[in-house]
């Protein structure tokens, strides 16, 4: 009976915890649309030309040594979200017969991604449009990507090879957070196959679609749709392909029989912090450019993940009974996942809503996880997939042209039809990753195998993929 009674007391508290998140967004609208001042940045290169007898454009502008420094440490700063960042993150939640293994894939990831970028990667997802689906294989190798010119296209103020390095810091972690999904259960050779098909099929199409100049969803020459920083390309491609993995790897062993509690969670602490440090050059530096929008995503990107730490620490208050130091870190990552598409479009009163759906909706998509019954060892889908979704979404209901020019309004500021083009964005991403992702994990289990064997698994992936261990014993 009292089992019975204290669900009940769950499931009226999770029903209030949603309603009251969707009556404050509505209620607050008023108060998102009072954000003023001028426009922040001019409409970014493939906008509308100048009407007739409108004064000749400008120049384009040469290359800037502060928007190339910020950019080069921009880019520093999102590699040290994968390395050290996401791998403290992943490496303290998992059991300690895996942390050395699970560290392992966020680092090798780094160099597996950086090859295959400069070889194929970047041409694929940024280079020459064909059929508005893919870029072609002209810049293979980084043929004419310079490092003394820039590319009006993208970043008119940097060499392109600057622009080139930064996008490659955000494929790096794209595939990593994927890790979280299949945590303690994946060969490492399959997982090596699974990290090259999976940036090649699936990313540099879909960066192409969003970012590449010609690509069918973005803003340079598609439906308009509106990523700052990589919602539908990071989040929603890595939090869904998560859930792939999870269905098509099957649960771990012993999975909701024995205990699989972090087994260092000062680690995972540590972690948050560095990807909170380092998402400021992921956002800010979205801005390919010193000045006036990087600082406005800097401090929205900050603010939401205050707001999305707090609300999932009072939601699991609510829920638990008492508040966790994993919940707190995890509501930080959902809350700076939630303001990446956003970032460079929104307000601080903006991003405080957007932070705190992250941090209620997120929180209920981990616990429904245990109720649904796969394994999703780290919550990628629910932190990134989730979050991505609905950061996605709000920015098409917070967007507005008074914090970028060169985007667009959002529902909140006139413009109702802002929230379907990004909604089409979402749905496109959910199909396109989860769908690619199944075929891809099929074939490399029908021609090499997915998962480590029973024993081999209850050992760890420490000792049965590297012959290493974590921590000496002696």
């Amino acid at each position: 009976m009292e089992t019975t009674m204290r669900r009940q007391q769950r499931a009226c508290i999770t029903a209030r915890l949603v309603l009251s998140t969707l009556i404050l967004l509505a209620m607050f609208a008023p108060c998102v649309m009072a954000e003023q001042g001028p426009p922040l940045a001019t409409p970014a290169p493939g906008a509308e030309a100048p009407a007739a007898g409108a004064p000749a454009p400008a120049p384009p502008p040469k290359i800037d040594s502060g928007d190339t420094a910020w950019v080069l440490v921009s880019t520093a700063l999102v590699l040290a979200m994968t390395a050290p960042g996401l791998a403290l993150f992943y490496g303290g939640m998992v059991r300690e017969k895996n942390a050395l293994g699970t560290i392992m894939q966020s680092f090798i990831i780094l160099c597996v991604i950086s090859v295959q970028w400069v070889l194929w990667g970047y041409s694929l997802a940024f280079g020459p449009d064909h059929a508005h689906i893919i870029g072609g294989l002209e810049w293979f190798g980084l043929n004419d990507v310079k490092a003394d010119a820039a590319n009006p296209d993208y970043a008119p103020t940097i060499p392109h090879q600057a622009y080139m390095i930064f996008q490659m810091m955000f494929a790096v972690i794209t595939v990593a957070l994927i890790t979280g999904a299949f945590a303690e259960r994946m060969k490492f050779s399959s997982f090596l196959v699974f990290t090259l098909l999976w940036a090649t099929f699936i990313y540099d199409p879909l960066a192409h679609w969003v970012w590449g100049k010609g690509g069918w969803i973005g803003t340079l020459g598609g439906l308009g749709a509106l990523d700052f920083a990589g919602g539908t390309v990071v989040h929603i491609s890595s939090g869904v392909s998560g859930l792939a993995c999870a269905f098509v790897l099957g649960k771990r062993l012993g999975y909701g029989k024995e205990t699989m509690a972090p087994h260092n969670l000062p680690m995972t602490v540590l972690g948050a912090s560095m990807l909170w440090f380092g998402w400021f050059g992921f956002n800010a530096g979205s801005a390919v450019s010193a000045g006036a929008l990087a600082t406005s995503a800097f401090v929205v990107t900050n603010t939401a993940t205050a707001a999305a730490a707090l609300a999932w620490m009072v939601a699991e208050w609510l829920y638990r009974g008492k508040p966790t130091v994993l919940g707190a870190a995890s509501g930080a990552v959902a809350g700076l996942v939630a303001i990446t598409p956003a970032s460079g479009f929104v307000g601080p009163i903006s991003s405080i809503w957007i932070g705190i759906g992250a941090g209620v909706f997120c929180y209920l998509a981990c616990v429904a996880k245990g109720k649904l019954g796969y394994d999703d060892s780290l919550d990628a889908f629910g932190i990134h997939g989730i979050g991505g979704t609905w950061g996605a979404l709000a920015t098409g209901l917070f967007a507005s042209k008074l914090i970028n020019s060169g985007g667009a309004d959002g529902l909140f500021f006139g413009n109702p039809g802002q929230l379907g083009i990004q909604a089409i964005a979402v749905l496109a991403s959910w199909v396109f990753a989860f769908v690619g992702t199944v075929v891809i994990l099929k074939i490399i289990d029908w021609t090499m195998g997915l998962r480590v064997s029973n024993e081999q698994e209850r050992i760890g992936l420490d000792l049965s993929q590297h012959e290493e261990r974590a921590y000496s014993r002696g």
